[in-house]
C-alpha cells in the first residue's frame, strides 16, 4: 500500500443535466489506520463523498470532476468490472441501518460466505470457512453453526450491525466507508461496536471514513476530522485541533449544540437552514446564519487558511469565533412543577411476548408541558412499554391513562379522540415511511383519518408533494 490509502482531489459531484453541485471542493487524505470522521448537518454531502470512495454516484447525480484514488488508482479510470472487484475486496462499506441492508431471506452463513466467494476466490472452501468464523470472533460474535444458521430477525440492532462490520472487514480490505452504523444503537452497544471499528482499523492498517452527524462518536473514534457545510469542507483538523480550538463559526455552532450532560452551559442551535443545491450564494454559503458576517463573506468563497499544520479552515472571520464564549446555564436551571395536570400514567403494568414477561409493574405519570425520557439498554423494554402506551402490543395487565381514560389494549378499539391524541414516531423512518405514498400523501393520511371530510386537503397535500 502507498503512504496514504485514500485521496480525493477536488472532487464534484453535480446533478446530471444541470450544472448544480451536489458538492465540489473536496480534496482529504487518510492514512492506513487512520479514521477520518466526516461531519454536518443532513444533507451536507457527507454520504456522498462517502459513495465516491466506493466509485458510486446515486441516481440523478454525476461526476463531475477530480479524481479519487483509492491505494494509488483513479477510480474514474476503472471500467465497471474493476470497480465491482474494488468493492468488498478493496474498498467495504458499512451501512447506516443493518436491518435494511442484511438479506431477510439469507442465513447468516450464506450472506458471510458470498463476500469470501466473490473477493477470496484464490481460497479453498475450507480457508474461506475458516475466515468467516475469525471474522465474527473479531467483532465478539459467537461463530457456531446453530448462529450462522440464524436469520437476520433473530439478531438483536446490535448483533445486526457486527455482523455487517464483519462482512466489510472479511476480505480484509484496505478501505473502509461506515455511514453512520451506529445511528439506532444504545450507547452501551455503540461503544461496543466503535471499539470493534477501532481495533480492526488499527490490527489490519484499514483506512477508515466515518460518515456522522454525532459529534460525540466522531470524538472517540476519530483521528482527524473534517466539517462539512452545504456540499464543501470548511474545516478539518485533527480531533484535539477541531474539539479544543475549533476555528470556523459553523463548528463551533455544532458543538455548541451538542447537549451537555453536567448543564454548566445552554444547548443552542443554528438558526435558519442549509442552502440547497442550485440555491446557494456565490460567497460564503454559512453568511445568512453567521452572526460575525461581513462584506468580505458577500464578495467571494473564503479560500483554506491553514493556522497549524493539518489544521485549516475557510472563514474570514476565525478569530472573532475563537473568542465567542458559550452561553451559561443549561438544563440544570429547569424546574418542573410537579402538581400540573397529569397527561398520561401508567399503573402497575406487565407485558409478555408470547409465555416470557417482558415488563414488570411498569408506574410513570406524564404530566402537561413536561418531557419525560425513558433511557435504557438494548431489551431493557423502552419500546414495548412505548408501543403499549400507543396501544401498538396489547399483551399486557394493569392500566394505561389518558387524563382520566383507561386505555383499550389494543389501538383499534381505542375512541378515535384518543389515538388521536397518542401520536408515535418511528425510530426508523425507512422502515415506516410507505415508499408507494408521496410525502403529501403520507401527511395528508392521518388528516382524513382524524378530520372526516379534509379529503380535498389531501388532495392538495399529494399535488403539492409532486
Amino acid at each position: 500500500m502507498s503512504a496514504t490509502a485514500v485521496e480525493v482531489r477536488d472532487l464534484r459531484v453535480e446533478l446530471s443535466g444541470r450544472d448544480v453541485d451536489v458538492v465540489d471542493e473536496i480534496s482529504l487524505e487518510i492514512r492506513p489506520g487512520e479514521v477520518l470522521g466526516l461531519v454536518g448537518e443532513s444533507g451536507s454531502g457527507k454520504t456522498t463523498v462517502g459513495m465516491a470512495l466506493l466509485g458510486h454516484v446515486r441516481r440523478g447525480g454525476r461526476l463531475g470532476g477530480g479524481a479519487v484514488l483509492i491505494d494509488g488508482r483513479d477510480l474514474a479510470q476503472l471500467d465497471n468490472l474493476g470497480l465491482r472487484r474494488l468493492r468488498g475486496g478493496t474498498v467495504a462499506y458499512i451501512p447506516q441501518d443493518p436491518g435494511t441492508s442484511l438479506n431477510p431471506a439469507l442465513r447468516l452463513r450464506v450472506q458471510l460466505r458470498e463476500m469470501l466467494d466473490a473477493h477470496a476466490g484464490s481460497t479453498n472452501a475450507a480457508e474461506r470457512d475458516a475466515r468467516l468464523r475469525e471474522t465474527l470472533a473479531e467483532v465478539a460474535l459467537p461463530s457456531d453453526d446453530a448462529f450462522l444458521s440464524r436469520y437476520p430477525h433473530q439478531l438483536s440492532g446490535g448483533q445486526q450491525q457486527r455482523v455487517a462490520i464483519a462482512m466489510a472487514f472479511a476480505c480484509r480490505p484496505n478501505v473502509i466507508v461506515c455511514d453512520e452504523p451506529t445511528t439506532g444503537l444504545d450507547v452501551t452497544t455503540q461503544a461496543r461496536v466503535l471499539q470493534t471499528v477501532r481495533e480492526l482499523c488499527q490490527s489490519h492498517s484499514v483506512a477508515a471514513l466515518y460518515v456522522s452527524h454525532d459529534l460525540a462518536v466522531v470524538a472517540e473514534l476519530a483521528d482527524r476530522v473534517a466539517v462539512m457545510y452545504a456540499g464543501r469542507i470548511v474545516e478539518v483538523g485533527t480531533r484535539d485541533q477541531l474539539f479544543r480550538a475549533a476555528r470556523h463559526p459553523y463548528t463551533r455552532r455544532l458543538l455548541r449544540a451538542v447537549p451537555d450532560l453536567k448543564g454548566t452551559r445552554a444547548v443552542i442551535g443554528i438558526p435558519g437552514f442549509a442552502p440547497l443545491p442550485g440555491k446557494r450564494p456565490g460567497w460564503c454559503f454559512f453568511e445568512p446564519r453567521c452572526t460575525f458576517a461581513t462584506d468580505i463573506c458577500r464578495s467571494a468563497f473564503p479560500p483554506a487558511f491553514e493556522f497549524e499544520a493539518g489544521h485549516r479552515a475557510r472563514c474570514y472571520h476565525t478569530d472573532e469565533a475563537m473568542r465567542e464564549l458559550p452561553v451559561e446555564g443549561g438544563p440544570g436551571g429547569v424546574r418542573v412543577a410537579h402538581e400540573l395536570e397529569v397527561a398520561l400514567a401508567v399503573r402497575g403494568l406487565d407485558a409478555h411476548h408470547g409465555a416470557r414477561a417482558t415488563l414488570f409493574e411498569i408506574e410513570l405519570e406524564l404530566h402537561r408541558h413536561e418531557c419525560l425520557a425513558l433511557v435504557g439498554e438494548s431489551g431493557s423494554g423502552k419500546t414495548t412499554l412505548a408501543r403499549c402506551i400507543a396501544g401498538l402490543h396489547k399483551d399486557y395487565t394493569g392500566a394505561v391513562m389518558l387524563g382520566d381514560e383507561e386505555l383499550q389494549p389494543a389501538a383499534r378499539s381505542r375512541s378515535a379522540p384518543a389515538r388521536k391524541q397518542i401520536q408515535y414516531v418511528f425510530q426508523n423512518p425507512y422502515a415506516s415511511l410507505n415508499p408507494r405514498r408521496t410525502v403529501g400523501q403520507a401527511i395528508a393520511r392521518q388528516l382524513e383519518l382524524f378530520f372526516p371530510g379534509s379529503r380535498d386537503m389531501g388532495a392538495r397535500g399529494s399535488e403539492s408533494s409532486r
